[in-house]
Order: C-alpha cells, then sequence, then structure tokens
C-alpha cells in the first residue's frame, strides 16, 4: 500500500512542478502592469536584478517579481544589464525587460546649440538644462577648455551647433567634450576640401572667417558672396570692417546701438581700426558658414550693404557702395 501512496505523491509532486513551470513560462510572456503612456525607470549604478523586482513589485508593475530573478539568472543576464534610464511600455513582458536593460538602450534628453551663439549662450543653455549633470559652474572659459584637454584654445567658437541626444547621467563636460570633437572634426574635414589660393594659413583662421560670415547674413544663399567679399579684402590688405567683430569686442558695453564712436574705439576685434582677421571666432558658426569660409564665390565685390530684409546689396568700387548705403539707409530711416 505504501508504495501506491508513495507513487501517488510522486505524481502529484510532478503534476505541480510541472504546472509552476508552465506558469513560469507563461507569466515570462504576460505583458507587464503598465499604463498606457509607460513609465520611467532608472536602474541605477550598481543595482542589481532583485532590486529591480522589488521596485516593479512595489510599484504594482511586476507580480511575480520570484520568477524574473530566476529568468534573469538562468539566462545569464542578470549580469549583463545596464544601469541607466529606460522607457517601460504596455506590453513590455519580464523577458523583454530583462532585454531592454541589458541593450542599453535608455531615455535620451536632447540639447540644441544654435547657429550664431556665443560661448556665454552655450553655457547659459548648458546651465538651464534639467537632465545635464552641472559641474562647471565656477569654471571659466580657461578653466573649461583645460578640462577639456585644450589649455591652449580660446572657447569662442569651438563647438559645433546642433542638436545633441544624451542620457541621465551625463555632465555639463561631456556634453562640451561630444560639441568640442564635432566641431574639430567638421573643422577639418572641410579644412582639407578647402579651395586653393586662400588667404588662410590654418584651420583656426576658416573658423574665425566662418564666425564673422554667420553673423553678418542669416540668408544661405548670400554666405558664400559675403565670404567672397572678406576673402578679396584679405588678399588685399584691405580692413575688413564688419560691425560683428566691433559688437564682440565692446562686449557687455555694448547696448544694441552701434554709433561711430564704437567704429573708432579700439579693440582687438575692431575690424575697423585692426587689419586682418581678430584673434579669436565671434560665434559659433554652423556647417554652412564653415563651408562658405572655405569655398568663397568669385567675383569683384568688395563691399556689401544689409537692404533691410534680410538680403544685401554688393558693390565692386566705393563710390557703388556709398550709393548703395545712401539708398538703403535711407529708406530705413523712412
Amino acid at each position: 500500500m505504501w508504495y501506491r501512496i508513495l507513487g501517488i505523491l510522486i505524481l502529484l509532486a510532478g503534476l505541480a512542478a510541472f504546472g509552476l513551470w508552465r506558469d513560469y513560462q507563461a507569466y515570462l510572456d504576460t505583458p507587464l502592469t503598465l499604463p498606457d503612456d509607460g513609465r520611467v525607470y532608472l536602474f541605477e549604478p550598481g543595482s542589481h536584478v532583485g532590486r529591480l523586482a522589488s521596485d516593479l513589485a512595489d510599484s504594482g508593475i511586476l507580480r511575480k517579481p520570484l520568477y524574473l530573478r530566476i529568468h534573469a539568472r538562468q539566462s545569464g543576464l542578470a549580469a549583463r544589464l545596464k544601469a541607466g534610464e529606460y522607457r517601460l511600455m504596455p506590453g513590455l513582458t519580464p523577458r523583454t525587460l530583462l532585454d531592454l536593460l541589458q541593450s542599453g538602450q535608455t531615455v535620451q534628453y536632447q540639447l540644441t546649440l544654435v547657429e550664431g551663439w556665443s560661448f556665454q549662450q552655450v553655457r547659459q543653455a548648458i546651465a538651464a538644462d534639467p537632465v545635464l549633470i552641472q559641474t562647471l559652474t565656477d569654471a571659466n572659459g580657461a578653466q573649461i577648455m583645460a578640462a577639456l584637454g585644450y589649455p591652449d584654445q580660446h572657447p569662442e567658437g569651438r563647438f559645433f551647433p546642433d542638436t545633441y541626444h544624451f542620457p541621465r547621467g551625463t555632465t555639463d563636460l561631456d556634453f562640451l567634450r561630444r560639441a568640442h570633437a564635432r566641431m574639430s572634426q567638421v573643422l577639418a574635414d572641410a579644412w582639407a576640401a578647402r579651395d586653393e589660393g586662400l588667404p588662410l594659413k590654418t584651420p583656426q583662421q576658416a573658423l574665425i572667417l566662418a564666425s564673422i560670415i554667420e553673423k553678418e547674413t542669416g540668408s544661405a544663399g548670400e554666405r558664400a558672396q559675403i565670404a567672397g567679399v572678406f576673402v578679396r579684402r584679405l588678399k588685399r590688405g584691405m580692413l575688413l570692417q564688419t560691425d560683428p567683430t566691433v559688437i564682440y569686442g565692446l562686449g557687455d558695453t555694448f547696448d544694441g546701438n552701434l554709433r561711430r564712436r564704437d567704429l573708432r574705439t579700439d579693440t582687438p576685434y575692431n575690424t575697423y581700426t585692426r587689419a586682418g582677421l581678430p584673434p579669436t571666432p565671434i560665434c559659433m558658426p554652423g556647417r554652412a558658414a564653415i563651408e562658405a569660409a572655405l569655398h568663397p564665390a568669385a567675383g569683384r565685390a568688395l563691399y556689401f550693404v544689409a537692404k533691410g530684409d534680410g538680403s544685401h546689396q554688393f558693390s565692386a568700387t566705393l563710390a557703388e557702395h556709398n550709393a548703395a548705403v545712401r539708398r538703403y539707409q535711407l529708406r530705413r530711416r523712412k
């Protein structure tokens, strides 16, 4: 009799084990309990699958945390989970949850650096970002460049304007390192493909000229023409006489109204009083301005004046230019 009872017990145990195994396998492919708009979960550095299971169980997302822990260890995924912030969307199962956390596909945030911004504006945008970790609050430009590994570089113009995506945990220095590397690469590629015969000796000079072009016009069709004017003036030893460099040199004293006395106030950036290019860029130029500086349009124009509609009038002689200035300045006054 006893062996019959033992057989029955073994059978029941087997059925129970089979039932548990079926339940375990079924639950691994059962969608988690998530809101319609999903849930963002931070898997912190140094965390483990046990903490993950407990956190999700406490949040009502995961009903059977033990199953998740078992699968993570049996599959070998427990040791391959990557820290970061993940977006958990409806339809996610315990199995695909672990796949997600080992993929490293974290939530990405973004910050845009705008063409024509100064380094001060770049710093303000970074400091205002709610996700970036702020480590440079008290650092000046020289200290920041030293931290990036370029102690001899001026920070102006050295960061490429673009939209950058990054995960939570990124520092302001990490962000600037990416933007700096991007500008260095774009500038190097453009310099390697530059036109012959340019009055530019180094990529730095090309960056400076590109920054002036960036501030002089927002019209894509005129960048190469404006570059042509500046290149011809540089070749002839003429003063560049460009207002944006004067404004940059005035710094915080500029009140929005450029006066004649400002054009006579000598600074290292006053291209009315000093020949050649200023010592550094005056803003962050975009790719189009860099390309224009290295591929200027051919022509005879040595002057240009704003028409007031976003475009410019180009002139080959000073007499033509003076006539254009009178015409368009009079129009603006009216």
